[in-house]
């Protein structure tokens, strides 16, 4: 691990008490992966080792949470909300359109590496329902298929 990462990881460490130090695993995965883009089981031992965890209980929190990927997903991870809101308000079609228009279905990456799509579980913005975030980062909300065209032309 970088010495970059290590301060990233640090500055986080200060918000909990020094004998927490595993309090910080989500913090310190996340940095992890905005740095490197995914996972790998050596960036998994390297938090443990940096946590003071054991390895199995960082690979843990890493499986449990669907912002984190244990492959590459490409330049641009799609996460769209398939939950009751955001399916009411129509993310089926929005689905359907980005499985035709990428040529992937959820957990495949394009042809060119350049996108992802992610089923994801709720995001806690039902009022802006259907919506999806950019690499768990850049959400937009009360999508349609003309915002969806405009957002991967950008993105392109």
């Amino acid at each position: 691990m970088n010495l970059k990462l290590k301060k990233l990881i640090d500055k986080e460490l200060k918000k909990y008490p020094s004998d927490k130090k595993q309090s910080a695993v989500i913090a310190a995965l996340a940095i992890m992966q905005n740095d490197r883009g995914w996972l790998s089981k050596e960036d998994i031992s390297e938090v443990a080792l940096y946590l003071d965890m054991p390895e199995i209980a960082v690979l843990e929190v890493a499986t449990f949470y669907n912002m984190f990927d244990l492959k590459s997903v490409g330049r641009y991870k799609l996460s769209i909300c398939t939950n009751i809101s955001c399916m009411l308000r129509d993310a089926d079609h929005i689905v359907n359109h980005l499985k035709e228009k990428l040529q992937i279905d959820f957990n495949e990456v394009t042809r060119d590496g350049k996108f992802c799509l992610k089923e994801s579980e709720c995001m806690g913005a039902c009022g802006g329902a259907p919506l999806l975030t950019v690499n768990n980062q850049k959400m937009h909300e009360n999508l349609n298929i003309d915002k969806v065209d405009q957002l991967l032309k950008e993105l392109k």
